[in-house]
């Protein structure tokens, strides 16, 4: 029997994810029906705050401003040699609001936003696109077949395997 995984094994996997996959599918609200959009992130000191660099022009952020329920999928890629059933994948769902210039952390993100995307810093000279934070609150983190894991942003280095509850014989 294999061991369990400890909540720092699903945190050292979760890094490995995040800095192995530079972009994420960006799950927004239109008209009331989830809609995808590709993006490039970056993680704060954990993964209850992401961010993005996103232009006002499109489709995804003006969704953001009419309601700002998110979800940041991230999922290993696909290859003939993988198992696409047990592909590495974080769901992460929360809510997002532009991080203004004056804020405190602007400078320290944007630059952690350059250093993994230097080909952005033209974009940030732009005056529709804008640093958004995505403030996150939940996450669900798959690993493999058996290996579902849910952490909360109240608790975000403690990872707990997901229980899946078998429905019981019906008995008429």
């Amino acid at each position: 029997m294999a061991q369990a995984m400890t909540s720092q094994d699903v945190q050292q996997e979760w890094s490995a994810l995040v800095t192995e996959v530079r972009t994420a599918v960006l799950l927004t609200m239109r008209n009331e029906r989830p809609f995808g959009s590709h993006v490039p992130y970056v993680f704060g000191s954990g993964w209850t705050e992401a961010y993005l660099h996103l232009s006002r022009l499109s489709l995804h952020t003006q969704h953001l401003l009419a309601d700002p329920h998110v979800s940041l999928f991230i999922a290993e890629p696909d290859g003939p040699e993988k198992n696409p059933l047990a592909l590495r994948r974080i769901n992460l769902m929360g809510q997002a609001a532009p991080l203004s210039p004056d804020a405190p952390s602007y400078g320290e993100i944007k630059e952690r936003y350059l250093s993994r995307f230097p080909q952005a810093e033209m974009m940030f000279g732009f005056g529709d696109f804008a640093l958004w934070e995505l403030r996150l609150s939940d996450a669900h983190f798959v690993l493999g077949f058996g290996q579902a894991f849910v952490s909360t942003a109240t608790t975000p280095a403690r990872w707990v395997h997901q229980k899946v509850e078998r429905p019981s014989a019906r008995k008429d």
